[in-house]
């Protein structure tokens, strides 16, 4: 069992679910039953897996947790995308989300290759 809580990726994606909740707030209320929730539940779902993955019995089990959250990274990441090409949201604001989401994906991709060793 790990201690997710002191997990820099944890820690990172937490972070990252705060500025997206943030920006959120910014897009329009016609997206709040599609894009809005959507982008919700894949941006908490990288710190939510990360934890249940933690408390699991076994490396393996929490390996196959860490791949759920960066699937979901990947799906905020293409939502992000979405944003971003259809302005919705400030450019600089969108490259900034996405430039640490890519790199909570790096560590996420780095702990599982250490943990599966």
């Amino acid at each position: 069992m790990h201690n997710f809580e002191k997990l820099v990726f944890w820690q990172k994606s937490i972070e990252l679910a705060k500025q997206v909740y943030i920006i959120c707030a910014e897009l329009p209320k016609d997206e709040k039953f599609g894009l809005i929730s959507q982008i919700k539940r894949s941006v908490i779902s990288i710190p939510s897996n990360i934890a249940e993955g933690a408390g699991r019995n076994n490396d393996s089990e929490f390996y196959h947790f860490l791949g759920v959250a960066n699937a979901s990274s990947f799906e905020l990441q293409t939502q992000l995308i979405l944003i971003k090409e259809l302005e919705l949201v400030n450019l600089e604001t969108v490259n900034s989300l996405i430039s640490n989401l890519n790199e909570i994906q790096r560590m996420i991709y780095s702990f599982k290759s250490n943990l599966k060793k």
